[in-house]
């Protein structure tokens, strides 16, 4: 009985906040799927839809300020290969980039390196074509680094810092760890794990679905 007791007491303690990281990695962090798509500068939108054109919103993204628009471009690589239909999404940036799979990447011909969002150097060569016009980017398609969004609150609870990487877990039929997964803390970040759609597809995600992060 005294041992039950003492099992039962190092359990409380546990719980009442002596492990808070464990405890919070255990509720789990939200999977989204990242498909193809565009992000736009102001230049660029006018050259693809027209002087002063406005996206227009059609679904809010997980990410506050984020959206899905109606708009979309076709993209044509080295090989002269289209994807048609990949969805820009707002609002406009100071750059334009295309993030693609690799298996995109594949049927345009290009190789785009992995990249964090924005770094673009040396990043592949790629043409956007929309309703008003084309826009060449000699760089702008990359390949995005695996990362998760969290807030300053969300990093301390999980000890980790902007910047880290990571591995994470996914659960399930098709169980999965995947590594250098990047951490981005933002103020107003919404707590998500972004990755591609060859790896949603190698981890067989569905939605809802959470990750752990492994130590």
């Amino acid at each position: 009985m005294e041992d039950v007791e003492r099992i039962a007491s190092e359990v409380l303690r546990r719980l009442q906040g002596d492990e808070p990281a464990r405890r919070s990695d255990a509720t789990g962090i939200p999977v989204n799927v990242s498909a193809r798509h565009a992000h736009i500068s102001r230049g660029g939108l006018d050259a693809l839809y027209g002087d002063g054109f406005a996206l227009t919103k059609l679904r809010d993204l997980g990410q506050p300020g984020e959206f899905a628009s109606e708009q979309r471009v076709t993209i044509v690589g080295r090989s002269m290969r289209a994807i048609e239909g990949v969805r820009i999404l707002g609002p406009t940036r100071n750059y334009t980039q295309v993030e693609l799979s690799r298996t995109d990447a594949i049927r345009l011909g290009i190789d785009p390196p992995v990249r964090r969002s924005g770094d673009l150097a040396g990043s592949e060569p790629l043409t956007l074509v929309g309703p008003a016009g084309t826009v060449a980017l000699r760089e702008g398609a990359i390949r995005a680094t695996r990362h998760i969004h969290m807030t300053e609150r969300d990093a301390t609870i999980r000890r980790v810092k902007d910047g880290d990487l990571v591995r994470v877990r996914f659960a399930g039929v098709r169980a999965l760890v995947l590594e250098s997964v990047l951490i981005r803390v933002g103020k107003t970040a919404a707590l998500e794990l972004h990755v591609d759609t060859d790896d949603g597809n190698a981890a067989d995600v569905r939605s809802p679905m959470t990750i752990e992060i492994l130590r």
